[in-house]
């Protein structure tokens, strides 16, 4: 039996972790869930918070909705942050792949996006240095990037992929980026050149342009933290929503698995209408970690069954259907 922390999350969290607990109950997954309720919107978490922590240290692997982040309170760490940054969870992948079945822009889509999840612009800090002006500061290490690079690298290796691409804005921000650009390209050269992948480089909004216009064009993108939360929102965009895009976070020692969009849905929460099929497939991600190959296997070819059966009564809005989260769910069971 393996333990794993749920943390359901704010919005539509709830319903997603509700229909991931129904499906592996029917496939008999030998998962045994911890759940904390934490949420965004109650600052004064932070007992929960650690519990939370403390049981991800203990049982290595999470599966986590998206927490609500308020926009304007400071001081308010986002826990989404907080925990990347306390168990130095350092890398996040969000796989945009074409799924038959889901109308959209483009066909033959299957991109992985690799982000830095502890440093860049997301490193939190900030300061009013003077009434009226705000200094953020941007951090990019040598360290940080060398350890982005090889798990990007890595992953293309494992996954058979042959194309990594490097985005930056080095040709503005010389020093930041440039640290991140040269740093890419050395790992690359000392360690990777024989390895039959390749390596180039895309200035993010050349990039931009690229991934809405001719986004078979990717294979890997590795890239810093806002870039790569910036262009998985543009990705979801291409292939059908983020009710369809799985993502998973990893460090040395943990492992969380979560939608690779994060978006919290606060608008639709609760009322039993959200794509489950991104949440699943993170499950699906998770349980391929854990070894448990054959319920991944079952679990994903039942929502890919589901889904290409293009039912309208089945089907979730976003999907072009008027199914229910309960009605898609069901149907995934079913087709177990």
């Amino acid at each position: 039996m393996h333990k794993v922390t749920l943390v359901p999350g704010d919005g539509v969290g709830k319903e997603l972790s509700e229909s991931v607990k129904s499906v592996f109950k029917a496939a008999k997954v030998p998962v045994e869930w911890e759940q904390f309720d934490l949420s965004g919107h109650v600052s004064a978490n932070d007992t929960l918070m650690k519990e939370t922590l403390e049981s991800l240290r203990r049982n290595k692997v999470g599966l986590k909705g998206t927490l609500f982040t308020p926009v304007s309170k400071t001081g308010h760490a986002s826990f989404n942050v907080s925990m990347r940054k306390d168990l130095d969870i350092y890398a996040s992948i969000s796989l945009v792949k074409s799924i038959p079945g889901v109308k959209s822009r483009f066909n033959n889509i299957d991109l992985a996006i690799i982000r830095e999840n502890t440093e860049g612009e997301y490193s939190g800090l900030e300061h009013q240095s003077f009434p009226g002006v705000v200094e953020s500061l941007k951090l990019v290490t040598r360290y940080k990037t060398e350890r982005i690079a090889r798990f990007a690298f890595d992953f293309a290796l494992k996954n058979n992929r042959k194309k990594v691409t490097c985005i930056h804005k080095a040709n503005i921000m010389k020093l930041g980026d440039g640290l991140f650009l040269n740093t890419v390209r050395d790992i690359f050269k000392k360690e990777y050149a024989e390895s039959g992948i390749t390596l180039n480089d895309m200035i993010v909004d050349n990039a931009s342009m690229q991934l809405v216009s001719r986004p078979q064009q990717f294979d890997v993108l590795v890239l810093p933290n806002l870039y790569g939360n910036i262009l998985s929102n543009v990705g979801a965009g291409l292939v059908g929503g983020p009710g369809i895009i799985p993502g998973s976070s990893f460090g040395r020692e943990y492992a969380v698995f979560e939608p690779g969009c994060r978006h919290v849905g606060e608008d639709i929460g609760g009322s039993n209408v959200a794509n489950p099929t991104a949440m699943i497939l993170s499950s699906v991600m998770m349980l391929r970690h854990l070894g448990l190959d054959e319920q991944a296997n079952r679990i994903s070819n039942a929502v890919y069954t589901t889904i290409q059966q293009q039912n309208q009564n089945i089907n979730t809005r976003d999907m072009g259907g008027q199914g229910s989260t309960t009605d898609f769910t069901k149907a995934i069971i079913s087709a177990l």
